[in-house]
């Protein structure tokens, strides 16, 4: 009989990176705190929380249990595959942009007017995951796992994908060398963090939940 086990705790892991990830995130664009630790120290809270992101990425990818797309895959796993490796894709846009702006920072931390700078592609790599995760939560039945993905969590994960796609906006960059709305930045930021955190930790709860059912 198959051991459901070992899946179940990597879809944990899974969660507990986009968790955290998303926790570092919330944290460093708080003000108080950016002021608290210093520009440098700011910057490096928004590269490793995109390390989490990615390291939560490639389970989600890699090692949790879906496979690449076959001819005999059902529509939800083609989807939800695809969404996994676009969100993947986008963790790493993020690992560039967040390492840039820390690396700016060290080199002159007085020209530093954020703690990263939210990386358009990146976020529209999000969205477009999220997209893609929506069609296989409302074919939840057809998944490889049906506790990969929930309508509840990919419509926080959509929410926190749109936030996030609104903090890009705001640092866009203008000719003055300004970005153009520093509060879009963090009240897009940190929503949207909030939101991944609240899909990463609900997720962690219903695969609680179903590995007690079938315990």
């Amino acid at each position: 009989m198959h051991n459901p086990r070992p899946r179940v705790t990597r879809l944990r892991r899974e969660s507990w990176g986009f968790a955290i990830g998303s926790a570092f995130f919330a944290l460093g664009v708080i003000p108080w705190y950016a002021d608290a630790v210093g520009g440098v120290a700011d910057a490096a809270t928004f590269f490793i929380g995109s390390l989490f992101f990615t390291a939560a990425g490639f389970i989600q990818l890699a090692l949790s249990g879906r496979r690449p797309p076959k001819r005999t895959s059902s529509i939800a796993d083609v989807w939800d595959w695809w969404a996994a490796a676009v969100q993947f894709v986008g963790t790493l846009l993020f690992n560039v942009s967040t390492g840039a702006v820390l690396l700016r920072t060290i080199q002159d931390a007085a020209t530093a007017s954020t703690g990263w700078v939210p990386d358009a592609w990146g976020s529209i790599a999000f969205l477009i995951s999220s997209c893609f995760a929506l069609v296989a939560a409302y074919r939840q039945d057809e998944l490889w796992d049906r506790n990969a993905r929930t309508a509840h969590g990919v419509w926080l994960n959509m929410a926190g994908s749109i936030l996030f796609g609104f903090s890009a906006i705001g640092a866009i960059v203008l000719t003055s060398g300004q970005l153009y709305n520093i509060a879009w930045v963090n009240v897009g930021t940190f929503l949207g963090a909030v939101c991944f955190f609240l899909a990463a930790v609900l997720a962690r709860r219903e695969l609680n939940a179903a590995q007690l059912q079938h315990a």
